[in-house]
């Protein structure tokens, strides 16, 4: 039997983005806090697509920095040299989501499935995230996300939800001739989307609840393979077919 192929997203899937807030209260607040941290992460998607739309490409760390001192300066503070330096840091270990424990014990319990991380992170910030980050790092084995399995758009210099990107990651798991075996598994849904349009499957994960809604999806007449409400459910789902 082939094994399954998953691909998980990183930031917002496998780890919260919001839970950078913890570093920027000591900072800010707990009030700002938490408007900074969500609007930087509006910013740094923003500035990928932008950046795709412009050629223009710059390493998402790069993005990130920029990203925070932009949300920053618009809830009217400042960040130092300093502030910055632990702000990249923490981004490095930012907390993995509750459901990811079980999508790993799942996974390692498994002979049939060959599990990746794919993400717009540098391949640095990625190595550092599957390493450090709190719950990640302690869920999951060398053997699940083994630091050989890792694909970053980097080297393409282009970012999601470009064809291209999703190319190479069917190409670095050896499926040109069936890309629909590969299963992307992300909360993003221009991701899930972007990763269909491309030919493979996507699970979406709707933490939130509120349902596929996605307009683009209606314009183009595409959707994501699955909707599940978890990491663990998706996994579940896709070692069921």
């Amino acid at each position: 039997m082939a094994k399954a192929t998953i691909a998980f997203d990183l930031y917002g899937t496998l780890l919260s983005t919001e839970s950078i807030s913890r570093e920027l209260e000591g900072f800010y607040g707990a009030e700002k806090a938490k408007v900074i941290a969500s609007q930087a992460r509006r910013y740094q998607l923003e500035y990928t697509w932008r950046s795709n739309s412009m050629g223009t490409y710059r390493p998402f760390d790069e993005l990130t920095r920029c990203s925070f001192h932009h949300a920053a300066a618009e809830a009217g503070v400042q960040i130092t040299p300093e502030q910055e330096q632990a702000i990249m840091k923490a981004y490095n270990g930012l907390d993995a989501f509750p459901d990811v424990q079980a999508a790993m014990e799942l996974i390692s319990k498994s002979q049939n499935v060959e599990a990746w991380v794919f993400s717009n992170g540098t391949e640095p910030m990625i190595r550092a995230s599957v390493e450090t980050s709190r719950g990640l790092a302690t869920a999951s084995s060398p053997d699940v996300l083994s630091a050989g399995r890792i694909v970053s758009v980097d080297r393409l210099g282009v970012y999601k939800p470009s064809v291209v990107t999703y190319q190479h990651m069917v190409s670095a798991a050896g499926r040109e001739d069936a890309p629909g075996t590969v299963w992307l598994v992300s909360s993003n849904p221009f991701d899930a989307l972007g990763a269909v349009a491309a030919g493979m499957s996507s699970v979406w994960v709707d933490r939130g609840e509120t349902g596929w809604v996605d307009g683009l999806s209606a314009a183009l007449n595409i959707r994501p393979t699955l909707v599940v409400h978890g990491v663990d459910e998706a996994v579940e789902h896709i070692l069921r077919q």
